[in-house]
């Protein structure tokens, strides 16, 4: 069964990993939540999307959207590959961030403490939640696809530098527009890639071993399982 469902090749198969991406991603989002209700600097991308946020007086999910789908034009233009996930990943993490930020899941951190606590177990939860979304080999999201994407394009340059960039550029064009940068955003640039890593070792999850179906064959496969079939009788 977990064989059939990773290749996707039905549509039950499809629709059952794009479910488990769904709530992978929702959860990714109070992962997300957590680093940002620490209070003490927000993640590189963050910034970005804070920053967007406060400056154009929307809400979080929303700067969220856009920057993702801006980021996912790019991809295509890049010419890499597309996957339903990366669509259910562009809108479901930030509006889950917007629905625990309006209900307020989590207390204010009283002290430095909590605040560290909030902001490891948040990473901690993406980290997981990540190695669960990428098993349905639906694609993965519109960032990490740019960073392979650069990586690929710049190949004299190695993509942890590569990476580095990007992230550099998120945080100060997310600085300049009023985002919260403070120990918490270098924090989670340092240990936001090591502590994924960890949590794909703990659950033997090898991201290198997934083959992410396209968009466009997903909607082959699904358009196949849709048609109806007539009876012989």
């Amino acid at each position: 069964m977990t064989k059939r469902l990773a290749e996707n090749s039905t549509a039950g198969a499809i629709f059952i990993n794009m479910v488990i991406a769904a709530v992978a991603l929702f959860i990714n989002g109070f992962g997300v939540y957590l680093t940002m209700r620490a209070g003490i600097g927000a993640a590189p991308w963050d910034v970005f999307n804070l920053g967007l946020s406060g400056t154009f007086h929307i809400l979080y999910g929303t700067a969220s959207i856009a920057v993702s789908l801006s980021i996912l034009l790019i991809d295509i233009l890049l010419k890499e590959p597309i996957g339903i996930a990366m669509l259910i990943d562009s809108i479901v993490v930030g509006k889950a961030v917007d629905l625990f930020n309006h209900i307020s899941i989590v207390p204010e951190p009283k002290n430095m403490g909590i605040s560290l606590l909030y902001l490891f177990l948040g990473m901690t939860i993406m980290g997981y939640t990540q190695a669960l979304y990428m098993k349905a080999s639906l694609g993965c999201s519109p960032r990490d696809t740019l960073l392979v994407g650069l990586a690929k394009r710049l190949n004299k340059i190695p993509i942890g530098v590569v990476s580095i960039g990007l992230l550099s550029a998120a945080t100060l064009i997310g600085f300049l527009l009023g985002g919260p940068v403070g120990p918490g955003t270098v924090l989670c640039a340092l240990f936001q890639g090591p502590i994924m890593q960890w949590a794909f070792e703990s659950v033997h999850f090898d991201a290198t071993l997934i083959h992410h179906q396209n968009f466009a064959r997903s909607l082959v496969i699904i358009g196949h399982g849709m048609k109806p079939r007539h009876s012989n009788a």
